[in-house]
C-alpha cells in the first residue's frame, strides 16, 4: 500500500528490452534506497512495481515491467533521462497523509487545459466515459501516485468528462506536475471506497429496475442526469 505522498522525483538512467519485458533502472534521490531490498514494491508514476536488482552506492534500483502494463499506463513513454514520481510502499503504522493506494492504475486521463493562476496551478484532465461515474467535486483521486482532491467534476451521460485539480507550489516543488504539458498521459487510480459505493448502488438499482434500467437511464440523459443522482449523498470526508 502506499500513501499517495510522493516521496521524490526519479530519473530513468537505462531501458533494456526483452521478449514481453521492459526493465528500468532507475536513479532516485540521496538517501531513497536507504534500507531498500530486492523484492520491495515502489509506486513509480502511481504503478506498484517491485524491484528486481539494487546498485549498491548507486542510488539506482531495477525494475521489470510486463506489456500489459506499459499498455496500460504511460510507463510505456518513458525513455531515458525521463523523470517520475517515486513514493516506497507504507510501513504499518505510517502517517496516512494522503489517501490509500493500492499501485494499480485503472486508466490514462490526458491534460486537456493548463492554468496558472497566482501562486497555484491547476490541470483539467479529460476522462473517458466509464470512469467519469467514479469521480466527484472533493473526492479523493491519484494522479501519476500523487494523492490529489478533485476540485471541480463535470460529466455528461454516456459523454468523456473532465475534472480539475488544484496545485500549490510545494506539490510542484516536489513532483513532475509542472514538467507536464497540455496532451501528457497521466495515470490514475480511483479511490476504492468511492468505486465499491457506484458500484454497489448501481448493481442495488439494476436488481430492482431490470428490463426497465435501460429506459430509465434514457430517460435521465434527456434531463442531464444519471442514475446516481437517485442515490443519497455520501457523509463528507474529513
Amino acid at each position: 500500500m502506499f500513501t499517495g505522498i510522493v516521496q521524490g522525483v526519479a530519473s530513468v538512467a537505462a531501458i533494456t528490452d526483452r521478449p514481453g519485458l521492459r526493465s528500468f533502472t532507475l536513479q532516485f534521490p540521496p538517501g531513497f534506497c536507504a534500507g531498500l531490498e530486492i523484492g520491495a514494491s515502489v509506486a513509480c508514476d502511481g504503478v506498484c512495481l517491485t524491484v528486481t536488482a539494487l546498485h549498491a552506492g548507486a542510488e539506482r534500483a531495477d525494475f521489470d515491467v510486463m506489456q500489459q502494463s506499459l499498455a496500460l499506463t504511460s510507463l510505456a513513454g518513458l525513455q531515458q533521462g525521463s523523470r517520475l514520481n517515486v513514493e516506497r510502499a507504507a510501513r504499518d503504522g505510517a502517517e496516512i497523509g494522503g489517501h490509500p493506494l493500492s499501485g494499480h492504475v485503472d486508466f490514462m486521463g490526458e491534460i486537456a487545459e493548463i492554468r496558472r493562476p497566482e501562486n497555484n496551478h491547476v490541470l483539467r484532465i479529460a476522462v473517458p466515459a466509464r470512469w467519469m461515474r467514479y469521480i466527484f467535486a472533493k473526492g479523493y483521486i491519484a494522479i501519476n501516485g500523487a494523492s490529489l482532491t478533485v476540485a471541480e467534476a463535470h460529466r455528461e451521460p454516456g459523454q468523456p468528462g473532465w475534472f480539475e485539480v488544484w496545485l500549490i507550489p510545494e506539490t510542484l516543488r516536489m513532483t513532475t506536475f509542472g514538467e507536464k504539458g497540455v496532451g501528457s498521459g497521466l495515470n490514475i487510480e480511483i479511490e476504492r471506497q468511492t468505486q465499491v459505493f457506484v458500484d454497489t448502488v448501481r448493481e442495488a438499482i439494476e436488481e430492482r429496475l431490470g428490463p426497465l434500467l435501460p429506459a430509465l437511464e434514457q430517460l435521465l440523459a434527456q434531463q442531464g442526469q444519471s442514475l446516481l443522482d437517485m442515490a443519497p449523498p455520501r457523509a463528507e470526508k474529513r
